[in-house]
């Protein structure tokens, strides 16, 4: 099998990581922007265009023509930059089709339907499951891993699997399932749809958080690692025990503290939405999370 390359884009403010996936060997020069970060300061309301520009630059620089710009799931935690991707790099922004049922969670408490189409239209295209599709040379398709939200998707492009937060390095674990429509089963059952992939396949994680100061940020381990080696699914833990150590220690956390602007964002593809005179706003609903 013809391996991908992959360059990682660490963000420290949100512990994020983005890629870019792409042939470095051959003549296709066509490449896939995963999970792509817009900095955004929530004290002042002020974006920036730092880590997105990393990822630009490097596109630029390799002479790359950006396909696809994917999400693996709405963050929670960071505000996509892939609008502005877009903008400056063209390419299509696509998610997984269960991104309607985020839209039905969240909408309700923003009533930003004006702004935030409840189709999934906002994106160019959404994925059904195990869709297969195409990142230049490369054979990739999507599998739905949910439990930490319910449109978690895991992207498999050759031999790359970049998982988002359903699963983290094996020190880390699994991403908290105390969101609205998460899951710990759920997560449980899409930790063993990823560990039937092939032992040797590379897994590219959505964050990385060191529990020490051992090491610092990584991005990539494989199924086999993962399977050994997961503090909180390796092979031998039972679904029971996963699910009740998972909720015992997602229980009362507070939330992150870019949610509320990062779901706003996030739901509408990477954009602000409609503006009242010039400004834009996003909207933070009172005792509702």
């Amino acid at each position: 099998m013809k391996k991908p390359d992959v360059r990682g884009f660490f963000d420290p403010v949100t512990a994020t990581w983005s890629y870019v996936v792409y042939d470095g060997t051959g003549t296709d020069k066509r490449c896939a922007v995963i999970d792509s970060v817009l900095d955004y300061d929530i004290h002042s309301g002020r974006t920036k265009t730092i880590s997105a520009d990393r990822v630009i630059d490097f596109v630029t620089k390799k002479q790359l023509e950006v396909e696809w710009i994917l999400e693996t799931h709405i963050h929670a935690d960071h505000l996509t930059g892939s609008a502005y991707i877009k903008e400056k790099l063209g390419g299509k922004t696509a998610i997984s089709k269960h991104i309607l049922k985020v839209l039905e969670t969240w909408e309700p408490i923003f009533h930003n339907e004006e702004d935030t189409p409840l189709n999934g239209y906002q994106f160019d295209y959404t994925f059904d499951n195990d869709e297969v599709f195409k990142v230049g040379p490369f054979e990739a398709r999507i599998i739905h891993t949910p439990g930490h939200t319910p449109a978690d998707t895991t992207y498999i492009i050759g031999d790359a699997v970049f998982v988002g937060d359903a699963m983290f390095l094996p020190d880390v674990g699994t991403g908290r399932c105390d969101f609205p429509g998460g899951n710990a089963e759920d997560s449980y059952n899409s930790s063993r749809k990823l560990f039937d992939l092939p032992d040797d396949y590379r897994m590219y994680v959505g964050h990385d958080y060191p529990p020490s100061n051992n090491r610092g940020p990584q991005c990539m381990t494989t199924i086999a690692e993962q399977k050994r080696q997961n503090v909180r699914v390796h092979d031998g833990v039972s679904k029971d025990e996963y699910v009740t150590k998972r909720n015992k220690d997602d229980f009362g956390k507070d939330v992150p503290k870019l949610l509320l602007p990062s779901i706003q964002v996030n739901l509408r593809g990477g954009t602000f939405g409609l503006s009242t005179e010039g400004v834009q706003y996003v909207k933070l609903p009172v005792d509702k999370i």
